[in-house]
């Protein structure tokens, strides 16, 4: 026996529904003889009447036995095709950001809110990384998309640029330097400079000396605002990663040099975006990229 035709199917329900031929095909928008030809070669293909020849519109017991079941049927291909539809129209599915944690939160949360309010069936994980794993993360297909600084070009990688981050040095508000409203690295000289994992912006600068002669490393932003708050020493940071909230910092823009970190969107170079995941990447460049060079 060949398959069966959901369209038939949803036929026989309809006549049941409406309790005649008549009422079925008005509701159907189809001649009653084009639907009546539709059910009686289902019955053919199936070998048994669904309907008593006497009524039309009364089942037969194999009718009884088949009318729960074409309602499964039917009703799982059509969420079936509901959900593959939704899926290739991007307006549902799952998808996984990596971002550095100063844009996962500083910039993720009202953008995440509001994505979520166009596509409310699309689920997001939102991992936050350093720019390194974030990269590595789109490169191993671990997440979708990326949003981060790309310091060397990858082959494996396509970045976007979205818009610039300026640098500037961090400092406890009791520091000498905390009264001044712009300073250049010559400023920094004789300070203690407490290193971090966006130092490497200033390696290919004027003021590469200060991170080369610095005596501490720190990656964790954590330790680091404490070690700033008990007054151990100076940082540079993007104006993203200045924690704008703490009242003993103060954070000074750096303008010679004057140095910013490129933040862009990172995808896989040879690997489809999923349907959700393309709506994510044109909603991200909708709302980031405007303040792109």
């Amino acid at each position: 026996m060949s398959d069966l035709k959901i369209q038939q199917l949803r036929y026989v329900i309809t006549v049941v529904e409406e309790g005649s031929f008549h009422g079925a095909a008005r509701r159907l928008h189809r001649t009653q003889p084009a639907l009546s030809m539709a059910v009686r070669e289902l019955e053919q293909r199936l070998g048994q009447n669904l309907f008593e020849r006497g009524s039309k519109t009364r089942l037969t017991p194999f009718g009884e036995y088949c009318m729960p079941r074409f309602r499964d049927l039917v009703g799982v291909h059509d969420r079936m095709v509901k959900d593959v539809v939704n899926q290739a129209e991007g307006t549902q599915g799952h998808i996984h950001i990596a971002t550095v944690p100063s844009v996962a939160s500083r910039i993720m949360p009202a953008l995440l809110a509001e994505f979520i309010g166009r596509y409310p069936d699309i689920k997001i994980s939102l991992h936050d990384e350093n720019a390194y794993y974030v990269c590595q993360m789109v490169a191993h297909g671990e997440v979708d998309l990326g949003v981060t600084s790309l310091w060397q070009r990858e082959e494996d990688l396509e970045y976007t640029h979205l818009f610039e981050d300026k640098i500037g040095v961090v400092c406890r508000q009791d520091h000498p330097l905390a009264a001044l409203e712009t300073l250049g690295w010559q400023s920094l000289q004789g300070e203690k400079l407490i290193r971090n994992g966006t130092s490497r912006l200033l390696m290919s600068t004027a003021a590469a000396e200060l991170v080369e002669n610095s005596a501490f490393y720190i990656s964790n932003m954590i330790s680091l605002i404490a070690m700033l708050e008990a007054g151990a020493g100076i940082t540079t940071l993007p104006r993203l990663a200045f924690p704008e909230y703490n009242a003993n910092l103060r954070f000074i823009p750096l303008h010679d040099p004057e140095v910013v970190r490129r933040i862009g969107l990172v995808k896989a170079a040879n690997r489809t975006l999923a349907p959700a995941a393309q709506a994510m990447q044109a909603f991200l460049l909708e709302k980031l990229q405007q303040g792109a060079d």
